[in-house]
């Protein structure tokens, strides 16, 4: 993930700062617990295509 292109991009949820997780390639927001995937090196934005992050998941 392009550091520039992350520093720009934020949660389109609640507008926060969002963190990227490579190991599972997806933009995580704490605060709405959304984990947003990325396909093809591009960052899915869209919070219908978003992952609930169950309780328990470490964020």
């Amino acid at each position: 993930m392009d550091k520039k292109l992350l520093d720009i991009l934020a949660c389109p949820l609640c507008k926060g700062p969002l963190v990227y997780k490579a190991d599972q390639n997806e933009l995580i927001c704490k605060v709405d617990r959304l984990a947003y995937p990325i396909r093809d090196d591009i960052p899915v934005m869209l919070v219908d295509e978003a992952r609930e992050m169950p309780a328990d998941e470490e964020v």
